[in-house]
């Protein structure tokens, strides 16, 4: 084993700073363990590599979908994006957290008794755990305002003070957005 002690200058200051370094050969320390030992030790770091390895571990990906159009082909082509990706993840052993956000006419998608993918929207919120459906609060006040009625939400929908701020957050927070 070699100690060396050494003094450099650091740039930028008048000081100088001692420095110690140590060096050990490989050889003369497997040399000095026993094979029992050595394996013990190679086992750790096969075990810490594999258990900090990105590629071995699972990834959380995250979606927001975007729908703002009362079109039934919008509609279900946000649920098959939905759902294509959770297909997707899970093959791969990753999860994914998706957000369908609605506001303006996509809003109908949610709605209680008008939405013409509510049957799709209950399959995919209990086959799919980690989805979100939310509502547009902007759109639901106006739309009930021009309507003279109160809008209802399926129950599985929530609502969010602004549609188009969710999907701000949403980005913010690191979510692929998409519209379809």
């Amino acid at each position: 084993m070699a100690v060396c002690l050494s003094v450099y200058s650091v740039p930028g200051r008048d000081t100088r700073v001692p420095a110690f370094s140590c060096s050990l050969s490989i050889d003369y320390f497997f040399w000095q363990l026993s094979k029992d030992s050595v394996m013990k030790i190679l086992t750790f770091l096969a075990l810490t590599i594999a258990m900090f390895s990105p590629a071995l571990s699972a990834e959380t990906h995250y979606l927001a979908i975007q729908v703002n159009e009362d079109d039934v082909g919008a509609m279900n082509m946000a649920l098959n994006n939905a759902q294509n990706a959770e297909r997707y993840y899970s093959s791969r052993g990753d999860d994914i957290v998706i957000e369908v956000v609605t506001y303006g006419p996509g809003l109908k998608m949610l709605l209680q008794n008008s939405s013409p993918v509510s049957e799709r929207i209950v399959a995919a919120k209990k086959t799919m755990g980690n989805i979100t459906f939310s509502a547009c609060e902007n759109t639901i006040r106006a739309m009930s305002q021009s309507s003279g009625a109160e809008l209802a939400l399926l129950s599985e929908a929530r609502s969010v003070p602004s549609g188009v701020v969710r999907l701000m957050e949403l980005q913010e927070q690191g979510y692929s957005y998409i519209r379809p």
